[in-house]
């Protein structure tokens, strides 16, 4: 069985913003969600483009926890975009 936008965006409500106290779904912070044979891939920004780095993994892989214990997801690929170091920590958050 393969997961639906619907399932996901449920799980990612649990993911709050650690500055704001607001689930990131709240603040629409998901841009994209695309689903392809178990691969999730989430494309999204932050509130702010120099939110502190370690806030912005805490984010990202609080989403990756959240995504990847949906049934029939097999990997979790996020993009973030917007941030001052996006490049470097896409690369740290899909390793």
């Amino acid at each position: 069985m393969s997961p639906d936008k619907k399932t996901i965006m449920k799980e990612l409500e649990k993911v709050i913003d650690p500055e704001l106290g607001v689930p990131i779904t709240e603040m629409e912070l998901v841009d994209k969600i695309e689903i392809k044979d178990g691969v999730v891939t989430i494309d999204f920004h932050l509130t702010a483009p120099y939110c502190p780095p370690m806030l912005a993994m805490k984010m990202a892989y609080d989403m990756k926890e959240a995504v990847s214990h949906i049934d029939g997801v097999k990997e979790v690929k996020l993009n973030m975009s917007g941030h001052y170091l996006s490049v470097e920590l896409n690369k740290e958050v899909n390793k």
